[in-house]
């Protein structure tokens, strides 16, 4: 998949490709909802309205609409609760970050010469914290049927012994490594005492339950730096184009337990075992906007605009180790703990997440407020990683497109003034990403907040609730079961604007 980098460094080395998985992929395509307080409370809904720092992050011809200088700077509290299901068995876990949301500013100029139809030209740069990783999921339960030794010997089947009995760690590739953790760690065990032997049996005794638990720890983020320039023709038309940067940082540490208590053989067998994984993943990415808005009345506008692939250049770092206890019926219980002390350092790849188109359309009423719609179309399946000739690319890919699907994503606000106070509210759907509707499903979110305008300062405040279901597996291979969880994420938004 990717061509084997070597760096001999105390305790680091690098090996062969890291399995890219279609989470992968589908992490790094959506974006969650953020921005401005006054955006966040009316769900986003900012396509034909502008006049919004985080309104450019929809439509850029959005910063047209403004008529003075302004800059603004926004801080989120998040609070994500995952509840989690596994064979009956109820577990619940939650994470609260405080972030830097949004930062941004933008700057007008404008020509008073009346016979200039184009009138405005407006200048602006924005920050946004684009996905917040912060999370942690914690799953636990009795599986009546399945093991994590089908996990090891998915892997190891096909792969001759002398390979993973007469190989060093680092010198294999990423398949042959998960065989070889499952073989010195005693999971699995080679059919035949034969260095072409390719098929491999399980440890861990059948004919009972297995207790199973899986912790997921995620930290890091995905950040977004955007500028842009957009002009307006006689204050009825508006056009604007943004240039994007964007940074991702990401590490998940997962670790999956299990035990059984089933009977003791003459031979040697599990009982129990702790296989912990770490993924580091960092890079960067480009992308471009164009966008436009125009005013039907004095009062409705209609919105259209585009948003390019993102192409990343993503880096992959992983380690991985596992702790077993074996036993026969009348021996005495047996370690093995097999840790590489090894990081496999890939090279760098290419990800394309897909474009988006978003349409549009607002009713201002005067000076009292607004009403608002977005509806957004992203095609996940159009993920892909390069090249896509590489073989081992060319497989996520095709499971990607027959995995992923097109989604629609509908966002409603509406705000009210009075005097200096505004009052917002919003609403925000998207469908699943997945053509089944169940490994992620539905997002709905409601949201809400007011403002207050001081003059040429202006302080607003957001609440908004977003829950969504998960069908998450602990692995993708030979052992595939999952736990369905509820993620209930709960936001609080605060922004505070001047006006230069």
């Amino acid at each position: 998949m990717k061509k084997i980098l070597f760096l001999f460094i105390t305790g680091l080395t690098v090996s062969a490709s890291y399995s890219q998985e279609v989470s992968d992929g589908l992490r790094y395509a959506q974006d969650n909802l953020t921005g401005t307080a006054r955006f966040r409370a009316m769900s986003g809904a900012f396509g034909a309205v502008g006049g919004d720092i985080s309104a450019l992050s929809v439509n850029p011809a959005g910063s047209a609409i403004f008529n003075s200088n302004q800059v603004g700077i926004s801080f989120s509290n998040q609070n994500i609760k995952n509840n989690s299901n596994y064979f009956g068995n109820n577990t619940s876990d939650k994470e609260n970050s405080f972030i830097l949301n949004q930062a941004g500013g933008v700057f007008v100029f404008k020509d008073n010469n009346p016979k200039n139809g184009w009138n405005k030209i407006a200048i602006g740069a924005t920050y946004e914290n684009t996905n917040n990783f912060n999370n942690e999921v914690f799953s636990a339960g009795t599986n009546p049927t399945n093991s994590v030794g089908d996990y090891f010997m998915s892997y190891a089947n096909g792969i001759p012994l002398k390979v993973i009995d007469g190989l060093d760690y680092r010198d294999l590739n990423y398949t042959e490594q998960q065989a070889y953790m499952g073989y010195w760690g005693h999971v699995i065990d080679p059919a035949a005492i034969d260095p072409e032997n390719t098929e491999y049996l399980t440890n861990i005794p059948a004919g009972g339950n297995y207790y199973q638990e899986n912790e997921v720890y995620t930290r890091g983020y995905n950040s977004k730096v955007g500028f842009n320039i957009a002009t307006s023709y006689k204050d009825r038309f508006y056009i604007g184009a943004n240039l994007n940067v964007h940074i991702t940082d990401y590490r998940r540490t997962t670790s999956f337990y299990e035990d059984n208590s089933n009977p003791l053989q003459p031979y040697e067998t599990i009982s129990n075992l702790r296989f912990n994984n770490e993924l580091y993943t960092y890079g960067n990415g480009f992308s471009f906007q164009l966008g436009a808005i125009g005013k039907v009345t004095e009062n409705f506008r209609l919105g259209l605009a585009y948003e390019s692939n993102t192409w990343y250049e993503l880096y992959d770092e992983t380690s991985q180790s596992i702790y077993t206890t074996r036993q026969a019926d009348g021996g005495p219980a047996l370690n093995a703990n097999i840790n590489p002390n090894v990081i496999n350092v890939y090279e760098s790849y290419t990800l394309q997440t897909p474009d988006k188109w978003t349409f549009s359309a607002a009713y201002i009423f005067g000076k009292s407020g607004l009403l608002s719609i977005d509806y957004a179309i992203k095609n996940y399946g159009n993920t892909k990683f390069k090249p896509t000739d590489d073989p081992g690319f060319r497989g996520i890919n095709n499971d990607i497109s027959n995995t992923l699907t097109s989604t629609g994503e509908l966002r409603i606000g509406a705000e009210y003034k009075i005097k200096q106070l505004s009052l917002r509210g919003g609403y925000r759907y998207e469908g699943s990403p997945y053509k089944n509707g169940i490994t992620v499903g539905d997002l709905n979110s409601y949201s809400a907040g007011l403002g207050y305008n001081f003059g040429t300062t202006k302080l607003d405040l957001a609440y908004s609730y977003l829950e969504r279901e998960s069908n998450q597996g602990f692995f993708t291979r030979g052992f595939t079961d999952a736990a369905k969880v509820t993620s209930k994420l709960n936001n609080v938004t605060m922004t505070l604007l001047f006006e230069l």
